[in-house]
């Protein structure tokens, strides 16, 4: 069967920065002269994007795998990259036998080329090209690998130190991304360490200000995700602000001083509700996210008290609550006071349901607020409060076109999302 006439079909899952991966397999394997298939089942090659971050991703990554193996067509490929694969590989393809490949970071030269597993060579994802965009936001990657130790990441043990691109590299990735089909009116930044762009490469040590600045002229919004509290400069601030999406993701992971040493991590409740007040002050749309891990090591109900009070004052606008999961390799992983699954559970729900009120009123805040959309999809849009995937959505009439920005008003909102209209004349 000749290359032309094959079809793949890719699952990708984890985060933002495994479906610019998969972006850039689709690339490969177009440019190989494969055809996206219609479904799992019609593909000549099935491609898992796998996560390892923690256990629960794990598990769902094995699920992924063994699930596609029993519909995919017998005599379809079935390949494993992605961060379990590239974590566990021989472990992974010994307990997986139905995988014909697992091919860690990377895409095999072979893949898509009818040719089965083995020890082939590698290209480098991060510099390959990839499609244009098949809606009117992207996210594009600027950096790979993350040169931080907290405690409880096993990140940079299979992603690497940092590696950045060039500012030039990344330039010409985003006005690739322009099509006839859509104009790329939103590119959403993305790294392990964001704010950390460019140091390995002598460029400084806020290089990511000057990277900001040149996309925010090639498209009408620039969105930054996973920024260290430590790096939020006031000049990184006003940057921020400046793109038209004052939307800060922090990696805050706790408040509890004590705690915070022993996740090997800086910064406290009070300084970072400082910081969130100051760029309140400085920009009052401004909107938060951020995650929390329960049940760290030693976590005690003192270190849970101080989240909660921190979650009430502070009142972010989006918030991910996780079970800390031990990963093999880090430093938490050896250290003693496990919280019971139980409690860490007890725990988690008490944050969840905190936070779903603090949302669900900060939605309704805006009710009769005007507001700038971008039209993602008919009858979905979204504001600089919403990240794409990841937050709510704003309801819209399904008549405004795609890819375009309207300006609408708030009639009402239904828990995390809004329902917007066209304003009375």
């Amino acid at each position: 069967m000749s290359a032309s006439s094959r079809t793949y079909w890719i699952e990708t899952l984890g985060c933002p920065k495994n479906q610019v991966d998969s972006d850039k397999l689709v690339g490969t394997l177009t440019a190989d002269g494969m055809q996206p298939a219609a479904d799992v089942g019609a593909a000549d090659v099935v491609v898992v994007n796998t996560c390892a971050f923690i256990g629960e991703a794990r598990q769902e990554s094995v699920d992924t795998i063994l699930s596609l193996g029993e519909v995919k067509k017998d005599d379809a490929e079935l390949i494993v990259t992605g961060c379990m694969a590239e974590r566990y590989g021989d472990e992974l393809a010994e307990a997986i036998p139905e995988a014909d490949q697992v091919a860690g970071f990377g895409v095999p030269v072979t893949l898509g080329r009818s040719r089965k597993a083995g020890s082939v060579p590698k290209l480098d994802l991060l510099e390959l090209p990839r499609p244009p965009a098949t809606a009117p936001w992207s996210y594009v990657k600027v950096a790979e690998g993350c040169d931080r130790n907290c405690g409880f990441c096993a990140i940079p043990t299979f992603r690497g130190k940092q590696r950045s691109r060039s500012i030039e590299s990344i330039m010409n990735e985003v006005t690739s991304l322009h099509s006839d089909a859509f104009q790329a009116q939103e590119v959403v930044l993305v790294a392990q360490d964001l704010a950390a762009f460019g140091r390995d490469q002598g460029q400084g040590e806020r290089s990511i200000i000057p990277l900001v600045k040149q996309v925010a002229e090639a498209v009408e919004r620039v969105r930054l995700l996973y920024l260290y509290p430590s790096d939020l400069t006031d000049e990184l601030i006003d940057t921020i602000c400046n793109t038209g999406v004052p939307y800060f993701d922090l990696s805050l992971q706790h408040v509890s001083r004590p705690l915070m040493r022993r996740m090997r991590r800086w910064g406290s409740g009070d300084l970072f509700l400082e910081r969130v007040e100051a760029i309140r002050a400085r920009e009052p749309n401004a909107a938060f996210r951020s995650n929390f891990i329960v049940g760290y090591p030693g976590e005690t109900e003192e270190d849970h008290d101080a989240l909660l009070e921190f979650v009430e004052a502070a009142r972010v606008d989006w918030c991910g609550f996780f079970a800390y999961s031990k990963e093999e390799g880090t430093y938490a992983a050896d250290l003693d006071g496990d919280v019971p699954e139980g409690l860490m559970h007890e725990r988690l729900a008490e944050l969840r349901e905190m936070q779903d009120q603090i949302t669900a009123e900060s939605r309704d805040a805006l009710i009769g607020d005007t507001i700038e959309v971008i039209v993602d999809a008919r009858g979905v849009g979204r504001t600089h409060r919403e990240a794409p995937e990841i937050d709510g959505i704003v309801q819209i009439p399904h008549r405004l076109e795609v890819g375009t920005i309207q300006t609408l008003e708030v009639l009402d909102a239904a828990g995390p999302d809004l329902i917007a209209g066209p304003p009375p004349q």
